[in-house]
């Protein structure tokens, strides 16, 4: 019987370990989405409210956490999802802050419900409250998760809306980087260990720089793509592995509260620094 149990423990200790090789990977070949001359036509104000909007994201996420008692790597993994670009961000994060796959599963779970939700209520909004198109497309870059979930809302409220979303969102991702780095600091509250330096953001950064300056491997760019959000659902195949649900029952619905919160509070203060200015 014993066997069979420290067979079972192998097991899922190797399905963590290639998932989370395979997390990295995917991560890494994400960054041939991320051109870094749509960042820069951006220009100094976009940069502005991008970094406003992470930093309150931030601050409210340290708030809700201490309200709300959540833990902490679950709860810096739904911000990192809110203040960033959703199952991407989490995605990065995760590895370097040694969160479990309760924490992941469950942040992903959140933040692929509101980017649902987004899709189909912003355009909604937009209409209602006479948003024009360049008011819009900021709107959805700063205040939904996912950058496809940016792209399908912003496209059904217009061209122009497309173009702004897109080109703001990617600049939101690219705080990805900065972030991951900072966090690799970040000490578990679980677990001793020394600092680990999340060397695949730099693979991520290399790839970012290849299809923005290299024309020829634009060509690769879909490829790419492709191979990475395969990668991710893997991954999350992996997770549902080595999935506790014990532990889920204890995890309780504060972090779909504390996402909600978080994603309402973000849309509203966006969407009023964009009617001010």
């Amino acid at each position: 019987m014993s066997f069979f149990v420290v067979k079972q423990v192998n097991l899922q200790t190797q399905i963590k370990l290639w998932g989370s090789r395979l997390l990295q990977f995917s991560v890494i070949l994400l960054g041939a989405s991320l051109n870094f001359h749509h960042v820069l036509q951006q220009g100094a104000s976009g940069a502005v409210i991008t970094f406003v909007s992470i930093s309150l994201v931030f601050l409210l996420g340290f708030l809700g956490q201490k309200l709300l008692q959540l833990e902490k790597n679950q709860s810096l993994l739904i911000t990192m999802g809110t203040a960033i670009c959703g199952g991407s961000a989490i995605a990065a994060l995760a590895p370097v802050i040694a969160a479990d796959s309760v924490a992941i599963t469950i942040s992903i779970g959140i933040v692929f419900l509101l980017n649902a939700l987004a899709v189909f209520i912003f355009p909604l909004l937009g209409e209602m409250m006479s948003l024009s198109q360049q008011d819009f497309g900021l709107w959805a870059a700063l205040a939904i998760h996912d950058t496809s979930s940016v792209v399908a809302a912003s496209s059904i409220y217009g061209e122009q809306a497309l173009a702004v979303a897109t080109t703001v969102k990617l600049t939101r991702a690219l705080w990805i980087i900065p972030i991951t780095l900072l966090f690799s600091f970040y000490p578990s509250s679980k677990i001793k260990r020394s600092l680990t330096i999340p060397w695949f953001i730099f693979g991520f950064v290399a790839m970012s720089l290849i299809f923005t300056f290299i024309d020829s491997a634009d060509s690769w760019k879909n490829s790419f793509q492709t191979v990475s959000k395969l990668g991710f659902s893997l991954t999350l195949f992996c997770i549902g592995l080595s999935f506790d649900f014990q532990k889920m029952k204890k995890v309780g619905i504060n972090p779909l509260f504390f996402g909600i919160g978080l994603w309402i509070i973000v849309s509203v203060f966006s969407l009023a620094y964009i009617k001010m200015f």
